[in-house]
């Protein structure tokens, strides 16, 4: 009865969508208050039918009813609690009834700041929300309906793919739906200005808390990813440049360009044209997104390789939204002007500049993307894109990047001197060249690929503590310096530690695969490895073999330290009869030792196929990582300052 009462909620939900589309636009067009109110409803009434669909289908998961087709196909009794409820997102049906919770959820963000909006501009960015739930609940209600009941009920489900059984993953879908779908704010914020023909400063100050918010959850996600594959895959990587990966990095990097057009229509007027295309551009791309991991297009492990009908509902979604967006932004485009001019030595100029970088990484990461499966489309044959073209092709652009954002806080708005900017940074130039000659002399990596990152880290971090000390004036000045300040120096700042750790972890990185017994030893960049024993046992819904390895450092000061162990584990779970490597991590200051355990001898049972790996500086990027996430939602604090000598 449960089931039946979500898939009902979804189908007033639509109804209401419907309403929502057209009555608060209609409300603007001719001024009537109470037609544009009737959006904010709508919104509200909407999120809560919403809500009941997707808690109707967790509950279903969480109590096994195994007469719903979805909970047979991803669970399993023998699931713990936690990736039970997780399953409801762990495929596509309910992947995509979490997509359109997450519209309506935004929706009624937007009708809640009623306050902060002009009534016109937020009816009709209602209306564009409205519309874009149509399409994505007619998707599910359609083609990927999860409320299917079976005639009869199977004693037992299928369950959850194991590799998807971890903490990571049960959250890793809800943050980058967020992301995604979050974007879906500016490309509605975008539709509404392009109609009532008002693009200013006020407009950039309302969308970036939104897209601020969306860019944090998708950041997240990512990350989150990337540490689940880093220990759960086994391969000893977290980013294999995968096709699904890409898509989400493609918007994360528009949504960041977005960020910074923001920031300077914000400030000075400028940039209209790059904020309202990019705005398009990166909702566009969470779509696109959407359609490669459910198309069935590519194969991937984060994809869900289904029916190309449903790939071909999602391409329709997707060539409707993009084109009618581009549509109106063309129709618009004589009525948006930039009000502030600026000369090429300035801080508008820098970011435009690092703009253009992004969308070339855009483009790159696009075309290495696509175009795989353009020439399988072509029938001209396989061609696999790696991480030698996204190394030749980004790590160029990379250098530059680098430079200018470094650059960007040392110059003014509008019209810069270049005598003042030099004083400015040649401190930090002189210790960006002093700290390039130590990194070559120490014991730091110091292949070429990895000095061209860290070179530009070093001196993204230094001129901006150049410039946090500028600004602040004294060590008492740091406590008046404005939040959203402090969030963008620890993100800008966090990426200078994720290029550094993902350098020092992809190009210096060192690694041993051999078959190991009991008492046989390996040496891995300056670390003896000893296999202790090697067991097996059950755990909670799977049967693991355990092996214990005791690990010592063997050269430098470190070589007297005491022993520490390190235990991978094989795991093989019966219910979906997958196998799965749980690998060992220690992280040893900023490196990491990792240490999976694979096959077994099939002629010596007390043989295990084991791969060591040592990542230098892999710390830095996760913290990095980290720093970026938390730099945005410092950010995202209300604009505050305290006045000195209160």
């Amino acid at each position: 009865m449960i089931i039946e009462l979500g898939h009902f909620a979804l189908i007033l939900a639509l109804l209401l969508a419907f309403l929502q589309a057209a009555v608060p636009m209609i409300g603007a067009a001719h001024g009537r208050a109470r037609w544009m109110h009737f959006g904010r409803q709508t919104a509200w009434s909407g999120f809560g039918l919403c809500t009941i669909a997707l808690l109707a289908l967790m509950h279903a998961y969480a109590l096994s009813d195994f007469s719903v087709r979805n909970v047979v196909e991803n669970s399993h009794t023998l699931k713990p609690l936690l990736y039970k409820i997780a399953g409801t997102w762990g495929n596509h049906e309910g992947s995509m009834l979490l997509w359109v919770w997450m519209l309506s959820f935004w929706s009624a963000m937007i009708a809640q700041a009623a306050w902060r909006l002009p009534e016109t501009f937020q009816a009709r960015t209602l209306a564009f929300q409205a519309m874009l739930l149509i399409g994505f609940m007619l998707f599910v209600l359609c083609a990927s309906n999860p409320f299917l009941r079976l005639e009869i009920a199977p004693p037992e489900g299928f369950g959850l793919n194991p590799v998807l059984q971890d903490p990571a993953l049960a959250i890793h879908p809800p943050f980058l739906y967020a992301g995604y779908v979050g974007f879906s704010v500016a490309f509605c914020f975008a539709m509404a200005a392009l109609l009532e023909k008002k693009i200013d400063a006020i407009w950039a100050a309302f969308l970036r808390p939104w897209v601020l918010a969306a860019w944090v959850s998708l950041t997240i996600g990512i990350a989150l990813g990337s540490a689940w594959a880093y220990y759960e895959l086994g391969w000893g990587g977290f980013w294999f440049w995968d096709p699904v990966e890409n898509a989400a990095l493609l918007p994360w990097l528009s949504g960041t360009a977005l960020l910074h057009c923001l920031s300077v229509l914000e400030k000075r007027g400028a940039m209209k044209n790059w904020t309202i295309f990019l705005a398009i551009l990166t909702f566009s791309l969470c779509l696109l997104g959407a359609f490669l991991v459910r198309s069935g297009v590519l194969t991937s492990v984060h994809a869900f390789a289904l029916d190309p009908a449903r790939g071909v509902f999602l391409l329709v979604l997707l060539a409707v939204a993009t084109g009618g967006g581009l549509f109106l932004y063309a129709l618009r485009a004589p009525y948006i002007r930039g009000a502030a001019l600026f000369r090429p030595f300035s801080r508008e100029t820098v970011l435009l500049l690092n703009n253009v970088f992004l969308f070339a990484a855009v483009a790159t990461v696009f075309m290495g993307t696509l175009y795989p499966l353009f020439m399988s489309a072509l029938g001209l044959g396989s061609v696999s894109v790696g991480a030698p073209y996204y190394t030749a092709t980004l790590v160029p652009m990379l250098v530059p990047f680098a430079f200018l954002m470094g650059l960007a806080p040392a110059m003014a708005w509008r019209a810069g001197r270049p005598d003042l900017v030099l004083r400015r940074l040649l401190a930090p130039m002189l210790l960006t060249v002093v700290a390039a000659v130590a990194i070559i002399f120490s014991p730091l990596p110091s292949s070429p690929l990895v000095l061209a990152a860290m070179i530009p880290a070093v001196w993204i971090l230094l001129t901006l503590g150049q410039d946090v000390l500028r600004k602040a004036g004294n060590l008492r000045g740091l406590a008046y310096l404005p939040a959203r300040y402090y969030g963008m120096v620890i993100a800008h700042a966090g990426f200078a530690f994720l290029i550094m750790g993902a350098a020092g972890a992809t190009q210096a990185d060192s690694e041993d695969i051999r078959w190991m017994a009991q008492g046989d030893r390996a040496r891995v960049a300056g670390y003896e490895f000893v296999l202790l024993t090697a067991t097996s046992d059950l755990g909670a819904n799977f049967n693991r073999d355990k092996a214990v390895f005791s690990v010592r450092p063997t050269t430098g000061t470190a070589a007297s330290a005491r022993y520490f162990f390190m235990t991978p584990e094989k795991r093989w779970y019966p219910e979906s009869e997958k196998a799965t490597s749980e690998a060992a991590l220690s992280l040893r200051g900023l490196d990491m030792l990792y240490v999976v355990l694979g096959d077994q001898d099939e002629k010596n049972s007390a043989r295990f196929v084991v791969r060591i790996y040592h990542h230098p500086l892999i710390a830095l990027l996760f913290a990095g990582a980290t720093m970026i996430a938390l730099g945005g939602l410092i950010s995202l604090t209300p604009r505050y300052r305290r006045r000195r000598g209160t």
